[in-house]
């Protein structure tokens, strides 16, 4: 345990205890407890959105100018970058991630700041062609008071994926992270205060997202909602948004699929579909979840595969060289393996893991290994529903069409892959997969200048690129007149 000590939240700037119920965050490679905290209450809810909309009417920040604004954003993202090491050593207490994946989300969340800061300062209103005796002009204004829920898997690097671009706006922004990852958002709206973000700007409420993320969803000062999480989750959220008339952002849920071609590099092909399902342990939003091997290479293909998965480094997310650390909580692991015994009633084959590994003190946390299961259609439960772990199911196909077709038969439509060596053919596959986003003898590279979302049941709007701060701002149109008479309509 790191301390005895209860952490505190920030409420709208203020550091103090909260004033729900008292809970453990647990270090998934050990399942012992890494920080004490209790967590926030409905009138802690109320008091820092309140707080929030005062600072954000009298703080100065929404009427600063974009540079003073982006030279903030700057600091922050210096500030990361000084600490960095020890906020990816607590991020991996956080989630049970890696030590090489929780840097590079370190470093993702410094370049997220960086990256909204420079677009801010370059950000433009726009001049309209006139229609008339006037000259007409679009711009844009802060909301007031937004929310960001985020999710468990990615805790630093989505926090500063929705903090960094509403900041940017001139928001005043609650952050309600996941509650069993709370120590991530606490960090950054520490530093935030270092970087010289105003008092009451920034708050941090963890606590049940049923609870706390419902109350801030539902308090009427609440002028946007981004949240990354699960789809049942994201549906709750937009039904309550609507009452509301409040936009909202929404990255859900994803069942991926990774095409691979006849025609495919296969050395790249084999370690993309690995890096694709089971870095972070399977639980990302767009793991490729689903494979589609053509029938000419699959035997081959799939041995390949296999033969990797065994391989991977499944292990104390403190060593260096760890490819996969244990997945977030006892109960989640639970639930994926009921998947896989689902699967395996549904006459799928498991060709790799589908254990619990032990040894080396793995037992004490909660490791799955790798797997891959074969034999089953695209239109098992276990080829259609979201596992978020690391189980991937592999099916043959003969013809194009077929593929597009079993492809696009999702409720999801998130991430989808594509490898092959014609480049013809894969952009006109690439074109025909529905998705948000596509990638082509790749996989899960992302850019914070690229926009990035879901369609269908994988979400709304867009995160990320340098529109992603219009998402937290409001539209206006502007006539100035320059006619030199009355207006005719009185005479």
């Amino acid at each position: 345990m790191i301390s005895s000590e209860l952490l505190p939240l920030n409420v709208a700037g203020e550091w103090r205890l909260g004033g729900g119920d008292v809970y453990e965050s647990l270090y998934p490679a050990t399942g012992e407890p890494i920080a004490r905290l209790r967590a926030a209450s409905l009138a802690d809810v109320d008091e820092a959105i309140e707080r929030a909309h005062h600072a954000f009417l009298t703080s100065g920040w929404a009427q600063m100018l974009p540079h003073q604004r982006a030279s903030v954003l700057h600091r922050v993202a210096q500030l990361i970058r000084e600490q960095s090491e020890a906020l990816a050593q607590k991020q991996r207490l956080d989630n049970g991630k890696p030590i090489s994946e929780t840097r590079n989300l370190v470093a993702s969340a410094a370049g997220t700041f960086q990256f909204f800061a420079a677009a801010l300062e370059t950000l433009e209103d726009t001049i309209t062609p006139s229609r008339g005796p006037f000259v007409t002009m679009s711009v844009h204004e802060p909301m007031g008071v937004v929310a960001a829920i985020t999710p468990w898997n990615s805790p630093i690097a989505s926090e500063a994926q929705k903090l960094a671009p509403a900041l940017a706006a001139g928001n005043a922004v609650v952050v309600k992270p996941a509650e069993v990852t709370p120590l991530m958002a606490l960090e950054l709206a520490r530093i935030c205060e270092e970087a010289g973000v105003p008092k009451g700007i920034v708050s941090v409420l963890p606590g049940k997202g049923s609870l706390i993320g419902d109350a801030i969803t539902k308090h009427p000062l609440v002028k946007r909602v981004s949240f990354t999480g699960g789809t049942t989750t994201g549906k709750h959220i937009a039904h309550i948004a609507a009452d509301k008339m409040m936009p909202v952002s929404l990255e859900l849920g994803g069942k991926s699929p990774t095409m691979v071609l006849e025609d495919a590099d296969l050395d790249h092909a084999v370690a993309g579909v690995l890096y694709g399902i089971f870095s972070s342990s399977g639980e990302s939003c767009i793991a490729g979840s689903r494979l589609f091997v053509a029938r000419s290479i699959y035997d081959e293909f799939l041995t390949r595969l296999a033969e990797g998965a065994n391989a991977l480094r499944v292990g104390d997310p403190a060593a260096e060289n760890t490819q996969m650390g244990p997945l977030i909580t006892a109960k989640h692991r639970e639930g994926i393996e009921r998947y896989v015994e689902l699967g395996v009633s549904e006459g799928g084959r498991i060709r790799t893991g589908g254990v619990r590994p032990h040894g080396n003190g793995l037992d004490r946390g909660y490791f799955y290994t790798p797997t891959i299961l074969e034999g089953l259609t695209n239109n098992a439960r276990i080829s259609q529903e979201e596992i978020f772990g690391p189980v991937l199911v592999a099916m043959p196909f003969d013809d194009e069409e077929r593929l597009i077709q079993q492809a696009n038969d999702s409720v999801y439509a998130l991430a989808a892959g594509v490898w092959s060596r014609d480049f013809k053919r894969a952009w006109r596959l690439g074109r025909a997969v529905q998705a948000g986003t596509v990638w082509v003898n790749t996989y899960k590279q992302f850019s914070v200048s690229t926009p990035f979302g879901g369609w269908r049941d994988s979400g709304l709007g867009r995160e990320k690129g340098r529109e992603g701060i219009f998402q937290y701002m409001e539209q206006k149109s502007m006539y100035w007149g320059t006619n030199e008479q009355p207006l005719p309509w009185a005479n």
